[in-house]
Formats: structure tokens, sequence, C-alpha cells
């Protein structure tokens, strides 16, 4: 069990993206050549915000003049890169004190746009981030007759299943209305 929500965020993006990579390396070539380069952006994209955001954690600048590589990898290479990222984040988030999970950092988007965000938010940004683009990746996955990995948070090893509901125990009603 990880010990702060931070944690449990990273590993399950390291988890997903460990799924999702495995599929993709099984069935790349079964993707029609237009759907192949568009999951390729995606995952491109993926990376390249995970790798923004940890220049802007770590207080360095970087080469990025938008949210892609300036020269897309191919797909072995991308998911060394990305296997390596998720290490660094599982490790990182392993390691934030409940007091630098709150520090305020300045940096500026791509845009030029100055920004600030807690470093909590950045991590919490990265794994949302992620999970948008593995439901984009999913979709084009099953757009070629490709099963997509299961990667919902309650799959993650580790996290109790759903519980189902005793109808002798308390639980908070369900909300009413819309």
């Amino acid at each position: 069990m990880t010990s702060s929500i931070y944690e449990q965020l990273m590993d399950y993006k390291q988890w997903a993206n460990a799924g999702l990579y495995a599929v993709v390396a099984d069935s790349l070539h079964r993707l029609q050549a237009d759907d192949r380069a568009i999951l390729m952006q995606i995952l491109d994209h993926m990376h390249a915000v995970d790798g923004i955001f940890r220049h802007h954690l770590l207080a360095q600048p970087h080469d990025y003049g938008c949210a892609r590589s300036p020269v897309r990898p191919d797909f072995e290479t991308l998911a060394a890169q990305v296997r390596a990222l998720d290490d660094w984040y599982t490790g990182y988030a392993a390691t934030l004190a409940p007091a630098e999970a709150d520090e305020v950092i300045a940096f500026r988007f791509t845009s030029g746009t100055q920004a600030q965000m807690r470093r909590g938010d950045i991590l919490l940004h990265v794994a949302l981030h992620g999970t948008y683009h593995r439901g984009n990746a999913g979709l084009l996955l099953q757009k070629n007759g490709v099963k997509p990995n299961d990667d919902r948070f309650t799959d993650l090893p580790g996290i109790s299943p759903a519980m189902p509901i005793d109808s002798g125990a308390r639980t908070a009603p369900l909300p009413t209305g819309a």
C-alpha cells in the first residue's frame, strides 16, 4: 500500500501505461496507417506533457516548443522513454513530503503563459491527462478490432476491490435527484 494519494496516482499511471504499451506493442501492425499515425501522436503527446511537467517540478528549463516531441520517436524508443519517465514519477511521488506537495511552483507553459501550481496538483494533472489520452488510444484500438487493456483504477493491483453492499452495513445515502 502506498503512503500518499500522489504515490497511488503515479503507481496507477505507471501500471495503466504499461498495460496500454503492452497492447500496442502486440497490435500496432493491425491498425490502419492513419490510425497508427494518430495513435503515435497521442502517445507522444502524453509523454511530452509528462516530460514538460517533470522539468517544471525540477525547476529546470526544457526544449519543448509545444506539447509533442520535435521529432517523433519510433514506438520501441517511445515505450522505453515512457517506462523511464514513469519510474521517475513513481520515485518522485514516493519521496514527496506533504509540505512539498503543497508548495507552489511557478513555470511557463509552452504557449508562453506564466502559471503556478502546487506540486501535488501537477501530479494530479499528469495522472488525469494520461487517463484522458489512454481513453483516446483505447477508442482507436477498438475501432481497429483490438481490445484495449483494462485500466480502471479499481483494477490496480493492491487496491481493495469494490465491496458489495451489505444490507446490515451503514452506508451514506445515495443522492436523489439530478
